[in-house]
């Protein structure tokens, strides 16, 4: 590779990470390239972009990334690396986890994901399972509507409860007699009659 072509491919990878909130570095060793294919193309269905990329280039591409100090992530750098940026934090995770129910990789080497590291595959699950921003708007939009549906019942009923407690007056009555025999029966317990 020509210094010039080491320049270009280190643009087009800071390219790719400028704004990049979700970045996984994946080892895909050993997959064949019929296998490599599908994994590329349930990524790309996936919206996660992937390119395969020469560890030294893309180190020198992310310490020239201004704002983000991915340092923790270059001892990973070893072997054949795969470059993931995702909109969804947990995306890539889920690829990984899908296409290893088949195959043995491709493993996790490091992410970066919601500012925190990850470094390891031991580390894929934790990430799978981190809830997409999607995930937690309609959590949050549920959690909001309950008390809302609750206040829109309640008030919905409100004429039914309105006449409940008028029909509530006219019963005290009913009540009040057969709390006056309630002593009477009490009465009679205290006799010994029941032996």
């Amino acid at each position: 590779m020509t210094k010039d072509q080491k320049v270009v491919a280190i643009q087009e990878i800071k390219d790719l990470l400028q704004d990049a909130k979700v970045v996984y570095v994946a080892d895909l060793d050993g997959l064949n390239a019929a296998k490599s294919s599908e994994f590329r193309r349930q990524a790309f269905k996936q919206n996660i972009k992937v390119k395969v990329v020469k560890n030294t280039l893309l180190q020198k591409a992310m310490e020239q990334i201004e704002g983000v100090d991915y340092s923790e992530m270059f001892q990973t750098f070893k072997g054949n690396s795969a470059l993931m940026i995702s909109e969804t934090a947990n995306g890539p995770a889920k690829l990984i986890q899908g296409f290893r129910k088949k195959e043995e990789k491709p493993a996790l080497k490091s992410a970066f994901v919601q500012e925190t590291f990850y470094v390891g595959d031991e580390n894929l699950s934790a990430l799978a399972n981190i809830k997409s921003r999607e995930e937690m708007i309609g959590e949050i939009i549920g959690l909001l509507q309950s008390p809302i549906q609750r206040v829109v019942s309640a008030l919905q009923n409100k004429p039914e409860t309105v006449e409940a407690k008028a029909e509530e007056a006219a019963a005290p009555v009913v009540e009040e007699t057969p709390a006056a025999e309630a002593p009477a029966a009490e009465s009679t317990d205290e006799t010994p009659a029941a032996e």
